[in-house]
């Protein structure tokens, strides 16, 4: 029941507004710790570092709710807080409809500003073409990131006791990698262990979602076959074994070429391509992309359904 009221929650809501967001809280819980960790052997302290985050969250949390547990309509109010701010199933329609409604008013400059809100490259400079592609794979990425990967975490941790644990301690080593997992001079070693822990924990949910994704674009009329086929292809073109997972299969179910080379701080990033260039991008095509992650998330609650009724019989 509390993982299908955070959705419904989320779906309508989006992110709270006047009320703190547990995951501004966690970055600034990382922060202070990289000021406290960052010395001596990067790698070593590195993995304290990300140690002392995840047992922080999680004891702070299981305090939390262990507390709220002597109140059972407490418990079920922050339960139900902490998962559907765990979801970013609204705000990832919300944040990049914003650079879509910019490019159908032709308002370019627009259109960038607000994609550097949502994305890690260069963005002064894209023409409409590249805001439309770097949209695209930014909304297929976080399909995952933001909405199939802590469902899969929090029916997970449903059924052995502790969702907003698991679904925290995800989205906890989601922040960390998207705060210290960059290979440069500064984080390639104190950020390791951070950046392969995501990896870890993104393995399994990162094929599933995709699987669901290409499902659900299928069942909308998309090209599944060629979905699957350049999801089969290109999966795996990309340093990270699970960014391109989605990706790939966006491309291939909307018939665009993902990926390719960017701008990041300044510096040139040459990175594959995914998908073949079938057709070019247009900004309906955001739409296409609400559609498949709506589906996908539909298709992820009929099987922790079926799942729940599966284990009442067990």
């Amino acid at each position: 029941m509390l993982v299908y009221i955070s959705a419904i929650i989320d779906f309508f809501l989006g992110d709270p507004k006047g009320f703190p967001h547990p995951i501004i809280l966690v970055g600034k819980l990382i922060s202070l710790y990289e000021k406290i960790f960052y010395r001596g052997n990067r790698k070593i302290m590195g993995f304290l570092f990300t140690a002392a985050v995840l047992v922080t969250v999680g004891g702070v949390l299981a305090l939390i709710l262990w507390i709220a547990s002597h109140w059972q309509i407490l418990y079920w109010i922050i339960s139900i807080y902490f998962m559907y701010t765990a979801l970013a199933w609204r705000s990832l329609k919300k944040e990049t409809g914003y650079v879509f409604t910019a490019l159908e008013r032709n308002n370019i400059p627009l259109a960038r500003k607000k994609l550097s809100y949502v994305v890690g490259r260069d963005t002064q400079n894209l023409d409409e073409e590249k805001i439309l592609k770097a949209t695209i794979e930014t909304f297929g990425e976080n399909t995952i990131d933001g909405v199939l990967a802590p469902m899969f975490y929090m029916m997970i941790g449903y059924f052995l006791g502790w969702p907003v644990i698991f679904v925290y301690l995800y989205k906890t080593i989601n922040t960390l990698d998207s705060m210290v997992g960059y290979k440069n001079e500064k984080y390639a070693d104190f950020g390791f262990c951070s950046a392969k822990l995501d990896d870890i924990v993104n393995w399994i949910p990162s094929r599933l979602g995709s699987l669901l994704m290409l499902a659900a674009g299928t069942i909308l009329g998309y090209d599944g076959k060629n979905g699957f086929r350049i999801w089969k292809r290109d999966r795996y073109a990309h340093k990270s074994p699970n960014s391109a997972q989605s990706e790939s299969v966006i491309a291939g179910l909307l018939g665009l070429q993902l990926g390719g080379p960017n701008y990041y701080f300044g510096q040139l990033v040459v990175k594959p391509t995914i998908g073949d260039e079938l057709r070019k991008p247009v900004a309906k095509d955001y739409l296409r992309c609400c559609r498949i992650l709506d589906v996908s998330v539909l298709f992820t609650l009929l099987i922790f359904t079926v799942c729940y009724i599966t284990s009442i019989f067990i």
